[in-house]
């Protein structure tokens, strides 16, 4: 079976994907949303990252843009089963203990709820402005990664030894909740997809659609035998825009719309391809018809997938 989540609203608002009502949203939208995820079977709820975005970028990306650490810890409060994913983490832009520390405390404080995100970034002026090494971020989150599997582990006082960082005996309590935090990797280049293949637990596809998606995921199992690894890959894909039902109103070319059955049918085919988790997208005019859409997702989709 397939299991399904959703990157939050309002926390980024990029003009790619945020609907109109989001601009005047807040902090009681959010819970809302959160909540329903919880009430309806999602299995995450996720937000992003940027520190800060360029003027020339703003236009198309916003400068809305919610801390995630901060955002999935308010939001752990008020919710009971649903994960916490961050989608991306940019754990370039920040020492991996620094990320260590933030995220083994959101896991703490949840309960176990986490699921680290994490990707390279493209945003170059982001990087600078915090002393970050742009040009060798792959390498640098290559690294990254070993580092934060050793410094969100068991130990108190984890080891790692590397080309960029270096510690031991330094102690960090509290420590997660769980004993293995799953370390998702997003991107769909090749060296993500490498990444993800050779140090992930999960893999986090950027755009892909759904026709060139089997190729990436016979690619992404392939390095990962060939490698050795025999532990489990949770491989994510992000859906087409959704309305469930008759939208009444234009909802895009690209939206997937209908009745639940015929919905399912569709999203059956990513199971199908070897997918395990779909993040979903809705479309939506207000806060109360995003929250119908996900009810009606929960309980006249999902138990079809």
């Amino acid at each position: 079976m397939v299991v399904y989540g959703m990157q939050l609203p309002v926390q980024s608002q990029s003009a790619i994907y945020a609907e109109p009502w989001e601009a005047d949203a807040g902090p009681v939208d959010l819970l809302a949303v959160a909540r329903a995820a919880d009430a309806h079977g999602f299995d995450y709820i996720a937000g992003c990252d940027h520190v800060a975005i360029p003027r020339r970028l703003a236009g198309p990306m916003s400068t809305v843009w919610y801390d995630p650490v901060a955002t999935l810890s308010f939001l752990a409060a008020a919710t009971e089963r649903v994960r916490l994913l961050s989608h991306v983490a940019v754990v370039g832009l920040r020492h991996p203990l620094v990320t260590a520390k933030a995220y083994a405390t959101l896991d703490h404080l949840s309960g176990g709820r986490l699921v680290l995100g994490v990707g390279a970034g493209h945003v170059r002026e982001e990087f600078e402005a915090v002393g970050a090494d742009f040009e060798r971020r792959g390498a640098v989150l290559d690294e990254t990664l070993d580092a934060l599997r050793a410094a969100l582990g068991t130990e108190e006082y984890p080891e790692h030894v590397g080309e960029r960082f270096a510690f031991k005996d330094l102690g960090q309590r509290p420590r997660p909740a769980q004993e293995r935090v799953p370390l998702w990797v997003g991107g769909s280049s090749p060296a993500a997809v490498r990444r993800a293949a050779l140090k992930g637990d999960g893999w986090l596809p950027q755009g892909d659609p759904r026709e060139k998606l089997p190729e990436q995921i016979r690619r992404l199992l392939r390095l990962r035998a060939e490698a050795g690894i025999g532990e489990p890959l949770t491989v994510g894909a992000i859906v087409e825009p959704l309305y469930v039902g008759s939208p009444g109103w234009d909802v895009g070319r690209r939206t997937l719309s209908g009745p639940p059955e015929e919905l399912a049918a569709s999203l059956r085919a990513y199971g199908e391809m070897g997918v395990h988790q779909i993040q979903v997208r809705f479309r939506s005019r207000s806060r109360t018809e995003l929250v119908d859409q996900m009810a009606a997702f929960g309980s006249e989709v999902a138990p079809h997938l």
